[in-house]
């Protein structure tokens, strides 16, 4: 297997990105720890690179934590130092085992949490402002300590939640010790932070109620960038054209076929719609599941059904404007635990949403409010297939249906928006009496 190996000196480069003009009010100097980071295409990575990018852009300094490699390629290792659009990129050792088995990635977990752990211990300045992700899990509990020591700031940005969300996919036993521990060891970590930042309140008000006493909790929601991500038309769309979707009414999924995400109520509607020829499922990403429906749709003889691979930013628009609707799911048992952050692209794109989750969850409950799609509950794959049908030939909804969804990314999750509120959340820190310990800051190790 040919493996790309980039030089480790540092290196700069420019991408074509646009942030809110203007210059920070008061100027942090902050540090993002994210496993994954540009130019990987995660989910966690597209949050957290977004956010890079625009505080950078408007006078921070920011430092971003990730590993050297993608999270859906084995093929590569990235630079261990470069400066990205203003961001200085520092790319951790860690283990390369991969996503394939939980082993190897329990493993790659644990190197990242030792090499980020010594970073910080060596680098952390006094006022920095320390965002720590879930990405590897239980990541601000390793932070907590050698920040504190350096006399920085932890901030939690959680994304998911573990290990509930472990629990509730059966992965992790109810009432086993390391649960227990985990458990344990999360809510000291939310203790000592500064602050946690939280997607969804439902989130939020779950971490507040098991910490009581600690006041620092907030709400952020993801967003998504409406000038990279924006409606095409399907006439113009390229994509449509490669695959062979031209003339079709296309039903999307797009993102990780996570553990948390609900396949069985798609798959059984396409059986249901392989009659209709002109209706067509387009399921884009990669994931622990995807194999697992992949065989699933080859057994059936889903003709109907069509497999891509994750696409390139740059084709991020063609690709979410591909479909004329989208799938997005959720187990509602994990309706507190984890944000499906697909959600925000497919608002960004001006396409109706078909939410498969809780009918009282927060995805349903933003859609119903806006109006820009519809829900079924898991498992009713008769009424996915009549609401696809129905969406089909009623044009003049969809297209209404389409315009408020994009209408809603622009008035509540744009980038420029996001940001901002994330901006309010932190800036307090500022104006807080700092620890009295002082260290002079040490040159920057390379790892």
């Amino acid at each position: 297997m040919a493996v790309l190996r980039q030089s480790c000196q540092s290196r700069e480069r420019t991408l074509p990105f646009r942030c809110k003009p203007g210059r920070a009010r008061t100027p942090m100097k902050i540090v993002l720890a994210n496993r994954y980071f540009y130019p990987d295409q995660s989910a966690t990575s597209r949050m957290v690179s977004s956010l890079a990018f625009s505080l950078a852009g408007q006078g921070h300094s920011v430092t971003a934590l990730a590993s050297r490699h993608f999270h859906d390629r084995r093929d590569a290792v990235l630079p261990a130092r470069e400066t990205i659009n203003g961001v200085s990129v520092r790319r951790l050792w860690t283990s390369g085992f991969g996503r394939s088995g939980l082993a190897g990635r329990a493993v790659d977990y644990g190197t990242f949490h030792m090499s980020a752990a010594l970073w910080w211990l060596l680098n952390t300045g006094r006022k920095d402002v320390c965002v720590v992700c879930t990405d590897p899990p239980l990541l601000a509990v390793t932070g907590a300590m050698p920040i504190a020591l350096r006399g920085g700031r932890l901030v939690n940005w959680v994304m998911d939640l573990f290990p509930e969300t472990a629990t509730e996919l059966g992965l992790l036993s109810q009432g086993a010790p390391s649960g227990k521990i985990s458990l344990l060891l999360r809510d000291w970590s939310l203790k000592r932070a500064a602050l946690t930042i939280c997607p969804m309140q439902e989130m939020n008000r779950y971490l507040a109620s098991r910490t009581p006493g600690v006041s620092q909790f907030t709400t952020v929601h993801h967003w998504s960038d409406g000038e990279e991500i924006h409606p095409v038309h399907p006439e113009h769309n390229r994509l449509r054209r490669e695959w062979g979707l031209e003339g079709t009414f296309v039903v999307g999924y797009s993102g990780n076929f996570g553990r948390a995400h609900e396949f069985d109520t798609l798959i059984n509607a396409a059986e249901k719609l392989r009659g209709h020829d002109h209706v067509r499922f387009l399921l884009i990403g990669d994931g622990q599941r995807r194999a697992a429906t992949e065989r699933e749709v080859r057994r059936r003889g889903l003709s109907n059904v069509l497999f891509k691979p994750y696409q390139p930013s740059e084709l991020l628009a063609q690709s979410l404007s591909a479909a004329d609707v989208h799938i997005v799911s959720l187990l509602p048992e994990l309706e507190y635990c984890i944000v499906p952050s697909k959600f925000y692209g497919v608002l960004a794109a001006g396409r109706p949403t078909i939410f498969i989750g809780d009918l009282d969850g927060e995805v349903a409950t933003v859609v119903r409010r806006a109006a820009c799609g519809e829900s079924v509950a898991p498992g009713d794959a008769d009424g996915l297939a009549g609401l696809i049908l129905r969406l089909e030939s009623e044009l003049t909804e969809r297209l209404a249906m389409g315009r408020r969804a994009r209408q809603l990314l622009e008035i509540e999750y744009g980038r420029d928006h996001g940001v901002d509120r994330w901006q309010e959340a932190v800036s307090h820190l500022l104006t807080q009496e700092q620890p009295t310990r002082v260290s002079p800051r040490p040159q920057e190790v390379r790892m």
